[in-house]
């Protein structure tokens, strides 16, 4: 504990000595700060909706939220979103929709309202997100899904750069190139996926980063379905990543959305292309 500074020495003796963040900070319980690192690990048992607890390295800032409620503004596809609706559910989380058609969109208010001019719109409390991978980034924070360690979640970073630039990959064909590039895409899909499959393979987790599932992972999984939806034999070739799909969709919360109706009938893209 030598060399901590001595406000931050403060804050966590008071958080051990009183039980957590939110408890009276007055107690007169001693704390032996040498034992801080073990303890500092721990998930506090507090009263508030937000812990902050510093981790040993003093490294990454760990937040544990309970219940939260979200809103999603987005069109009646799986588009951009089925990942953070993936995230959501496995974390137990509630998500309250609002489904907008065409013919509202076009309508140009909403449009008008959106800061950049473009849905997906994220509301968790007073906080309003746009851009899904910032939705991705901000869920990862809340709900222990973006590594242990400053390294581990650049680490993550990296990997969702690179399903991001798949993404567009698969979104330019199915926007622009259906009828006559789809062909040539799938014939190209095995050269994009071999990076993952190399990295999945050499993961004693199973998960792209560290030893737990990550924001990236749920993006990755989110985009694998839709590929095997365009070409139903894409992982054939690729065992850990076959092995990875399933492990994902097991997982009982992200299986029981997956099974949902509601889920089930939205359409991938927008043009009805996949």
């Amino acid at each position: 504990m030598s060399g901590w500074p001595s406000g931050l020495r403060r804050y966590v003796q008071v958080v051990v000595s009183s039980g957590g963040v939110g408890s009276n900070p007055t107690s007169d319980k001693k704390t032996d700060l040498d034992s801080v690192p073990d303890q500092c690990n721990r998930k506090w048992q507090t009263r508030s909706s937000l812990r902050t607890v510093w981790k040993t390295q003093l490294s990454v800032p760990t937040q544990f939220y309970t219940m939260s409620s979200y809103t999603l503004t987005y069109f009646p596809v799986k588009g951009r979103c089925g990942a953070l609706k993936m995230m959501l559910a496995d974390n137990g989380q509630q998500l309250k929709e609002n489904l907008v058609s065409i013919e509202d969109w076009m309508k140009g208010d909403l449009k008008g309202s959106c800061l950049f001019g473009q849905l997906p719109k994220l509301e968790d409390g007073d906080l309003v997100l746009y851009q899904s991978n910032a939705m991705l980034r901000h869920l990862g924070r809340k709900h222990d899904a973006y590594g242990k360690t400053v390294c581990e979640a650049s680490r993550i970073d990296m990997m969702n750069d690179s399903v991001e630039d798949l993404r567009l990959k698969y979104i330019k064909m199915i926007y622009q190139e259906y009828d006559t590039g789809k062909e040539a895409y799938c014939k190209d899909l095995p050269n994009h996926l071999k990076p993952f499959e190399c990295i999945l393979s050499k993961s004693k987790s199973g998960f792209l980063v560290g030893e737990k599932i990550s924001f990236a992972d749920y993006n990755l999984f989110d985009l694998l379905l839709n590929h095997k939806t365009l070409c139903s034999t894409c992982l054939d070739a690729f065992p850990a990543l076959k092995s990875y799909v399933d492990k994902i969709a097991a997982r009982p919360k992200v299986k029981a959305l997956l099974e949902c109706e509601s889920f089930k009938k939205l359409p991938i893209n927008g043009n009805g292309k996949q």
